[in-house]
């Protein structure tokens, strides 16, 4: 896939102004039709020709973080790294059209279908005949290319993640821990991130206290 700019513009949002950048396949570049596959890039900041950006890789959730389920902690990592992104002011979110770990909203759907019966997501997604995680990162390096970044410090729990990025030739200087949002609806799907996919246990203690410690006072 040969991505480029598509549309661009400047954004008021609640983490105040970011710009954001809509990135397409060059063969979908004159097409009006409303299905054409579209990513992102919401920056903040000069980042070109910078070093050591602050930046998150993030797969679209549709049922996080329109309709606030709280299954995953999807919604909560966008917000977060938003707010981490506007405090440091310079950094951008690479958001990326994957939803369900890149099998699609309809399939996603049908593996929460198996969750509610007893597998886990990563037993859910192979019972569908998909791998554990199916989304590519070839696209976020294309992405960070053109914005002209040098190198990044991820915000991600995945060592996957850092993998890929690196396979598709983005430096990553750093990983940041980027834990959030566990509550009782979504505490086993993150302790299978941690136990079947490697996710790094930087911070799921301090995590679950944090969370208790709500509760008590909700």
């Amino acid at each position: 896939m040969n991505l480029i700019r598509y549309a661009e513009a400047d954004l008021p949002t609640a983490h105040g102004p970011f710009r954001l950048v809509v990135y397409r396949d060059a063969a979908d570049a004159d097409s009006d039709s409303p299905t054409v596959e579209e990513h992102m890039a919401i920056v903040r900041g000069d980042i070109d020709g910078v070093g050591n950006v602050l930046c998150r890789v993030h797969s679209e959730c549709w049922t996080s973080e329109v309709i606030g389920s709280l299954k995953c902690d999807c919604r909560e990592q966008l917000d977060a790294a938003l707010e981490r992104i506007a405090a440091e002011g310079t950094g951008l979110v690479v958001y990326l059209r994957q939803e369900g770990r890149g099998i699609g909203l309809g399939n996603k759907v049908r593996a929460y279908a198996l969750q509610n019966d007893g597998a886990d997501t990563v037993e859910a997604n192979l019972a569908l005949g998909f791998e554990a995680d199916s989304r590519r990162y070839d696209l976020a390096a294309a992405i960070l290319k053109d914005q002209g970044v040098r190198s990044i410090r991820l915000l991600t729990n995945n060592p996957l993640k850092v993998a890929g990025l690196r396979s598709a030739g983005v430096t990553v200087a750093e990983r940041i821990a980027h834990w959030v949002g566990e509550n009782q609806h979504n505490a086993a799907y993150l302790a299978i991130k941690r136990r079947k996919m490697g996710h790094h246990p930087d911070q799921p203690a301090q995590l679950r206290a944090l969370s208790s410690a709500r509760a008590r006072k909700g």
